[in-house]
């Protein structure tokens, strides 16, 4: 048997692709049961991953996930090419070949990006896991803590000095890493196993599809995009390094790089922190109120205001089709890994911010 499969390479792919088949649809079927990925997948072998690869990759000042992606689209890129030039020459045995190697290739990658990271969206969510189950509210409550919100980053954003605003990226990114640290040390919900943030070698690129950073799934690092506007910076940091703690989806990534923002004594990245949550609050509230969007909006000062204003001109200078082409693919992505809003679900931060402030702020608030 093993000379026949040696010999006939058609058929040792379709075995290979029959068994990567069976294997992921095994992990999906694994992922079925929340319970068990939180404690063996989560809380075992996602760990095992952190603790190899982190302290591995972080010896690297530059993204080795950039390289690797960078090097896969070339590879894409050249043989899609000889596939055409075979086509041409009518070996369409050799193509089929070829094809079945791409399948081959797309189900591998499938199989590492879940065993790697991607079952931690099949764990349960952050609201279980923080007791933040009670996620209703009604718009007085969402006026009364967006009226927080916009106190708090009117009071950072004063705080904030023009050396703050001139650091450099490393400092930036030093920052963002010794706050994911400390609170590390002081919630198992935030255990972080040698975090680290780093800057994209394709930023360029990240512009025009309106990304401000990334989570690379196969070398667990975490990327950001370092030329958006500084103010941004310290939060994007915080997002994408609890996606390496764990948080999988894009809300709870929000939530966490929220608490670790606002818990840290940076003055830029406490800052940061409240500017994204205004910035959501404010969306919300819209949506609900459009006459206390506008007396809130009053409110906030006129530093917070022109933030805004710097941080919408600094997007649409670099929109295009081509980011719009990208939200639809990742949009579908998102839907895919157990987040049915899709892109709708970087706005259900909201949620878990309002049940977090029952607990935190109530006696502030008079429900």
């Amino acid at each position: 048997m093993r000379t026949l499969i040696s010999k006939k390479p058609l058929l040792k792919r379709i075995i290979i692709i029959l068994l990567l088949t069976l294997a992921i649809f095994l992990l999906m079927q694994f992922g079925n049961h929340p319970a068990l990925v939180e404690r063996y997948y989560s809380g075992g072998f996602y760990k095992l991953i952190c603790w190899i690869f982190h302290p591995i990759l972080n010896l690297f000042p530059f993204s080795v996930g950039d390289l690797l992606y960078t090097a896969i689209v070339i590879a894409i890129i050249f043989g899609v090419i000889r596939m055409i030039k075979l086509l041409f020459k009518k070996q369409f045995k050799i193509v089929g070949i070829h094809f079945l190697g791409w399948v081959i290739g797309v189900q591998a990658g499938i199989l590492v990006f879940y065993l790697f990271w991607g079952m931690n969206y099949f764990r349960p969510s952050a609201a279980e896991r923080l007791n933040l189950r009670d996620t209703a509210f009604t718009t007085a409550d969402l006026k009364a803590v967006t009226k927080l919100l916009i106190d708090s980053a009117n009071i950072c954003r004063a705080r904030v000095t023009a050396a703050d605003l001139a650091q450099s990226n490393s400092a930036i990114y030093k920052a963002a890493v010794n706050a994911v640290s400390s609170l590390s040390a002081d919630s198992a919900n935030f255990r972080a196993f040698h975090p680290g943030i780093k800057p994209s070698m394709i930023t360029f690129f990240m512009n025009y599809i309106g990304t401000s950073g990334y989570y690379n799934p196969f070398t667990t690092e975490a990327q950001i995009n370092y030329e958006m506007p500084v103010f941004n910076r310290p939060f994007v940091a915080c997002h994408e390094m609890s996606h390496q703690v764990g948080y999988g989806a894009e809300d709870e990534a929000d939530f966490a790089g929220f608490i670790i923002g606002i818990k840290s004594h940076d003055r830029l990245l406490r800052y940061s922190a409240y500017h994204l949550a205004v910035d959501e609050f404010m969306h919300t509230l819209r949506r609900r109120d459009t006459v206390a969007h506008k007396e809130l909006k009053a409110m906030i000062s006129k530093d917070v205001h022109q933030d805004f204003v710097t941080e919408r001109a600094y997007w649409m200078a670099y929109e295009n089709k081509l980011s719009a082409i990208s939200s639809v693919f990742y949009d579908n992505f998102l839907k895919a890994n157990n987040q049915p809003q899709g892109l709708g679900t970087y706005n259900r931060m909201v949620l878990l911010v309002m049940a977090w402030e029952r607990s935190h702020w109530s006696p502030i608030i008079n429900h």
